[in-house]
């Protein structure tokens, strides 16, 4: 049922005979806080919401960072992530589920237990460089996401160079390992699909590339920037979860996930003095022909009013 813009807000009861206002798309994301918003709850949430989800944003932690370096981060309870999860879960129908820096192997615990309680519901888990973090935390918080996490994991989205570190730490060859490599890695640990970014293609370009351990099922290759941004695999991982969510097939949403995260690079900003951040507004920002139309309007003749004609009543809000 429409909301007449010109009446107070209200909700329907059960029992009043009106029709049920529409679900939202719902999917979780397990993330950090990150009060730069480089990347994180919030950087999720947007992202989510741009691709058209409803975001549960469950927090593990937070960090303390700004867009140069991330200097620490503390954790929170793992008691408390549980409460929060399954508060959510229980009152709302959840489509997908991102894992983002969940913080601590207790927390990764907690989340692999209730991704294995919900586990029609597929999980897009993201593995970001740890390379800030103490060599005895990192290599805790691994092996708990490989023990816990990747056999409940259906998409796995990590960064070339990240996940061969940390997935074929024996690789000796001179050549680096292909995407497909990596995959058949992580489908040895229960992960049904990877997506694996910024593959080394030239000096100019770099492939992401969407594979299972037994076949290439689909890339996209994008121009190389010459800045760095932070936060664009979160940015990516969110926005392939609440694709999937929106019930669109994995090829379809990965092809759309990538497009929106190239809008999102191509509109950086930079509002510190660190790195660029994606704008996952971009899509929100006024065209050029649209910012000209509007200067012209306002430095030219305004029409008279009989000028405007009224169009044809058939829009819908």
């Amino acid at each position: 049922m429409k909301q007449d813009p010109t009446l107070p807000h209200s909700t329907p009861s059960e029992n009043d005979g009106s029709e049920e206002v529409a679900g939202a798309v719902c999917a979780v994301t397990f993330n950090a806080n990150d009060p730069s918003g480089a990347g994180g709850l919030m950087g999720d949430a947007i992202a989510m919401a741009s691709v058209g989800a409803h975001a549960l944003t469950i927090v593990t932690g937070t960090y303390v960072r700004d867009t140069t370096e991330i200097v620490d981060f503390f954790p929170i309870d793992d008691e408390a992530v549980s409460d929060q999860a399954r508060t959510v879960f229980q009152d709302m129908p959840v489509q997908a589920i991102k894992v983002g820096f969940a913080g601590s192997p207790e927390n990764l615990a907690v989340i692999a237990e209730l991704a294995a309680d919900y586990a029609e519901v597929p999980v897009v888990a993201y593995m970001p460089n740890l390379s800030w973090w103490s060599d005895d935390l990192i290599d805790q918080y691994l092996d708990a996401f490989q023990e816990l996490m990747l056999p409940q994991t259906s998409v796995l989205v990590g960064n070339h160079s990240t996940l061969r570190r940390w997935l074929l730490p024996d690789w000796d060859s001179d050549r680096p390992p292909t995407a497909r490599e990596i995959a058949m890695a992580a489908s040895q640990l229960g992960v049904s699909y990877t997506l694996v970014t910024g593959v080394p293609v030239d000096n100019q370009h770099f492939d992401n590339v969407l594979t299972s351990g037994q076949a290439i099922l689909g890339s996209g290759q994008f121009e190389r920037l010459e800045v760095s941004f932070a936060g664009a695999g979160d940015t990516l991982s969110a926005a392939l979860a609440a694709l999937i969510a929106c019930d669109n097939d994995l090829g379809d949403a990965t092809r759309e996930a990538l497009l929106y995260l190239d809008g999102c690079l191509m509109a950086g900003y930079r509002p510190g003095m660190g790195q660029l951040l994606p704008d996952r507004m971009f899509w929100a920002q006024p065209d050029d022909d649209e910012e000209d139309d509007e200067s012209s309007s306002e430095s030219g003749d305004v029409p008279d009013v009989d000028a405007f004609q009224i169009p044809p009543h058939d829009t819908s809000h």
